[in-house]
């Protein structure tokens, strides 16, 4: 069994959470997952409980599910044998038949589970009113390259103002993998297809999309961020598998129709979906139109995240003590980089007489250290120097000198800063004196 967390951690980790915590409520996020999901009892019972958690803090969620499995299970008790071509499944009266069945087996399993509150348990007092119906107008693939698919279909339509009702009134919201036609014919949908419908038709905040296997790079490293670019490169690229393929394809379309963000998320990662929400490195892979991180000139309201970079190097006497009020001043100084609006690293330039400057209250996140946050902030700087024609960078450190020095500066004698900045140096702390000409 795994310990359980020191108070400390606990309190830590809540804290780190609580940004995302203002940030969720009353948002709306779409949740897709296939059958193979539910398939896994112990995991699957998690899940939902963690679908209590998010709509305990009331995020608007739709829950779009499929049931490949159960489908396949149906057919086979039967005798009956699938077909697919181009990984859709040829879904004929039988297997139809199958898809029914399944459909309303899950529905009855999923609200049963949703529907739990005993005491002593993570559903006490949960009270989840679920609400499910015929949201989805499909309409039938056809005949592609000479196969007819029958009654597999594809969306059509979605009822977003049906659902969004129920959201506001706070439910959530059941969608299964079924479509329907005016005429009253039903098809079989891929859950793809209709949670990147669904997540367009409300212009959801976000869209979860659960796989088998999560992208990964030449190291085997899972890939915790990509932009739409980036995964539509890597769409076009074999290995990802039929699943992970077929949701990338969805998250694309999903961030094409204005879709805030998309997560994919490993269905056999115990706690993925409050891990990959409230961390801030998450543990899926994060899809979003333009790049999460970013270097940009720091503002007011950044004072508050560079204080927390910088107040634990303050206290080891790696940086020399700044207040609120100093950093209020000098804030035009700072450059930062954020990442999902997160204040990961900072840098200050101080111009100096005699066309120099210094480099001061260099620092990077302990958890965002080694990805060349130091270095871009250091190149940013440099380049801020030029174009203010300074000609001389120093930079002052107790600990950092090799850093410095590997990066072009060399040792100098505090003799060597202007009069105005040696008249300022701390001769008890004895800093390091470094200058680069550039």
């Amino acid at each position: 069994m795994t310990a359980p967390p020191s108070p400390e951690d606990f309190v830590h980790w809540f804290r780190q959470a609580a940004p995302y915590l203002h940030a969720f409520g009353e948002r709306t996020f779409v949740i897709g997952f296939g059958g193979e999901l539910i398939t896994e009892r112990a995991r699957f019972a998690q899940f939902i409980q963690d679908v209590n958690l998010l709509a305990a803090l009331e995020i608007r969620l739709v829950l779009v599910h499929g049931a490949r499995p159960q489908i396949e299970a149906e057919l086979k008790a039967k005798g009956l044998r699938s077909r697919y071509a181009k990984g859709l499944r040829v879904t004929d009266a039988a297997a139809l038949t199958a898809v029914k069945h399944a459909a309303g087996m899950l529905r009855v399993e999923l609200e049963a589970l949703l529907s739990q509150g005993l005491p002593n348990s993570p559903m006490a007092g949960a009270e989840i009113r679920v609400a499910s119906g015929n949201y989805i107008a499909a309409r039938p693939i056809g005949v592609l390259d000479g196969v007819d698919y029958q009654f597999t279909g594809q969306v059509r339509k979605v009822d977003a103002v049906a659902i969004t009702r129920h959201l506001e009134g706070g439910d959530v919201v059941l969608v299964p993998n079924i479509g329907y036609s005016p005429t009253g014919e039903v098809f079989n949908v891929a859950w793809e297809d209709v949670a990147q419908s669904v997540s367009t038709a409300l212009r959801a905040d976000k869209l979860l999309l659960f796989v088998d296997r999560l992208p990964t790079d030449r190291k085997g490293q899972v890939l915790g961020e990509l932009t739409a670019r980036e995964a539509e490169a890597l769409a076009k690229k074999d290995g990802l598998g039929p699943h992970t393929s077929r949701a990338l394809r969805a998250a694309l379309g999903a961030l094409g129709a204005g879709v805030g963000r998309v997560h994919l998320i490993s269905r056999r990662t115990s706690g993925a979906t409050l891990l990959e929400l409230f961390t801030h490195t998450g543990v899926g892979t994060m899809i979003t139109a333009d790049p999460v991180q970013r270097l940009r000139e720091a503002r007011i309201e950044d004072v508050g995240g560079i204080l927390g970079l910088i107040e634990p190097l303050e206290a080891d006497g790696t940086l020399v003590k700044r207040g609120r009020e100093r950093l209020e001043r000098e804030i035009g100084n700072f450059l930062v980089v954020e990442h999902d609006g997160v204040i990961v690293g900072c840098a200050a330039l101080y111009p100096l007489p005699d066309r120099g400057a210094e480099i001061a209250c260099l620092a990077v996140a302990p958890g965002a250290r080694d990805t060349g946050h130091g270095e871009r902030l250091l190149q940013a700087c440099e380049a801020r120097a030029k174009q203010l024609r300074i000609r001389r960078l120093f930079a002052l450190t107790t600990r950092a000198e090799h850093w410095f020095v590997a990066r072009g500066f060399r040792p100098a004698a505090p003799a060597a800063l202007p009069a105005e900045r040696q008249a300022l140096y701390n001769w008890r702390r004895g800093s390091k004196v470094f200058l680069k000409r550039i």
